[in-house]
């Protein structure tokens, strides 16, 4: 690891100290990666482990925008400090994103103690984008005591959430498609807390003893039963039950040791994640742009197969010398902290 770069360090320093534009900064480093990112990353991990991670998910016009603000300002009220991570799906165009969540949440912008982040998924699948568990750890080393993650949308592809957030609220709306979908996206697989919001339109209640009858068909995995709330985001009925029943589950997981194992689960996939790229930029390094550009042509024209083009790509990474690990010592690494 290398040692930390001053400007990075003063960055952190400055975000720490509560900056505003530091902060933004800091997550924007984390959000576009490379080793400045990697290099913040892991000054910051001391830092991390003791916020409060909610995901919030559900189909697309459930209001998890509107429910999302409601929940901040509730934490707000009760003294403590959140950050909003908020998933927008991004162009197949352009690769931008409307990120719209900062408009829906534009009263949040003026509160010291919150904040909102506005994320592109940049193509990434489930529900989530790339970066979204580093900036879960900025968050964290920045000291607030919840991050909100707000996904996409839920369906049987967009599950992801599930290992940034030990705690997972899905968010439904009364008649909202036929009455299956929620099998169908895998929901009762993913919930920890239901929520039917738009409480006051007809139909609230019938949604709500769907979701409790789907639930009754089988015991609880875990021990935790679901339970199914109903809200309305825009007058706020309903939010603080919310509240409370999703700090019940987090004293649950605790009691039972659930969290722990969860945070296990999450390292591995970091970990495993984290090989998969540096193993990928390796093995892109270890060919030219001339060989590589040869096998892309030898495969679309089926000289070869896609499994020997690989085979060769693995040979030439074979042929590199291994880099040899040089850990930067713990008072270089945080010299700057």
């Amino acid at each position: 690891m290398p040692r930390l770069d001053p400007d990075v360090s003063t960055l952190i320093n400055r975000a720490r100290a509560g900056d505003i534009r530091s902060r933004a900064r800091l997550f924007s480093l984390v959000e576009d990666g490379g080793n400045p990112a990697a290099t913040a990353l892991a000054t910051l991990a001391p830092w991390g482990g003791h916020a409060r991670i909610i995901g919030i998910t559900g189909p697309p016009g459930a209001g998890k925008s509107t429910l999302v603000g409601r929940l901040a300002r509730e934490i707000r009220s009760r003294g403590q400090t959140v950050a909003i991570l908020a998933v927008d799906p991004a162009s197949p165009i352009t690769g931008g994103a409307v990120l719209g969540d900062r408009i829906r949440m534009q009263d949040l912008h003026g509160d010291p103690g919150a904040y909102v982040r506005s994320i592109s998924t940049r193509g990434a699948l489930g529900g989530l984008a790339r970066a979204v568990d580093g900036m879960v750890l900025v968050a964290e080393a920045l000291g607030y005591d919840v991050v909100l993650v707000e996904t996409v949308g839920a369906g049987q592809d967009e599950a992801a959430i599930i290992g940034v957030a030990p705690t997972v609220v899905v968010v439904e709306v009364p008649h909202l498609g036929d009455d299956v979908q929620s099998i169908k996206a895998g929901i009762l697989e993913i919930a920890d807390v239901f929520v039917v919001n738009k409480a006051d339109h007809d139909g609230a209640d019938q949604a709500a003893a769907m979701l409790r009858a789907m639930l009754s068909l089988a015991p609880p995995a875990d021990g935790w039963r679901p339970p199914v709330l109903k809200t309305s985001a825009l007058t706020g009925d309903g939010v603080p039950a919310l509240l409370e029943s999703i700090h019940q589950h987090q004293c649950f997981l605790e009691q039972s040791g659930r969290l722990a194992h969860w945070r296990n689960e999450r390292a591995e996939r970091q970990i495993f994640e984290a090989a998969q790229d540096n193993f990928l930029a390796r093995l892109r390094s270890s060919v030219s742009a001339a060989q590589l550009q040869s096998l892309i042509t030898d495969v679309a024209s089926h000289r070869l197969s896609a499994e020997q083009a690989a085979e060769q790509l693995l040979d030439a990474l074979d042929q590199q010398p291994m880099p040899r690990y040089n850990p930067t010592r713990q008072e270089d690494r945080f010299s700057g902290s």
